[in-house]
């Protein structure tokens, strides 16, 4: 297990902002992902497509969905980090007082914490999905689930901050 961290506290060079007290969009949560992490700190940075098999549970009126999910090795997996600060804009990863922007990051701690994952699917079940490269802590809300967008897409670029130019 990982060790207990305030999350709450905030490291030197991170900005704060006030929260809205209204929002724009309502979310419908379609289901809970069942992982090993219990905290934070037990998730892995980025999830491995070796990591351990986890159990997207899917509730009941969204499991027509599932048709034709087969097809693909991979899926995007969307989900509500409902754990997560939303008020930091600038946050010191590294606790050395350095910030860096929110957008600038992958970081759980963001305004809306839609937290997004390519995982390979081990397999399908009439109500759950099994898949390895999660990295969010067990009973997370589902916001989504769609094929690969790298079959719809342009690669990534092989290094942060690189943009892709066609040949």
């Amino acid at each position: 297990m990982g060790r207990a961290v305030d999350q709450d506290a905030k490291r030197a060079g991170e900005l704060e902002v006030p929260l809205p007290d209204r929002t724009d969009a309502r979310i419908v949560f379609i289901g809970r992902i069942r992982t090993p992490f219990a905290t934070r700190d037990d998730c892995p940075r980025q999830g491995s497509p070796d990591g351990p098999v986890c159990r997207i549970e899917i509730d009941e009126p969204y499991r027509p969905g599932l048709k034709g999910l087969d097809r693909y090795e991979r899926v995007e997996v969307l989900y509500w980090l409902d754990r997560a600060r939303r008020d930091l804009v600038q946050q010191s990863p590294k606790s050395d007082g350095s910030a860096t922007g929110v957008f600038a990051l992958r970081s759980p701690l963001r305004p809306n914490p839609i937290g997004t994952s390519l995982v390979t699917v081990v397999g399908i079940e009439p109500d759950a999905i099994l898949v390895r490269g999660l990295d969010c802590i067990d009973g997370t809300p589902l916001i989504d689930i769609k094929p690969d967008r790298c079959l719809y897409s342009p690669p990534a670029a092989s290094r942060p901050g690189k943009v892709v130019q066609d040949a």
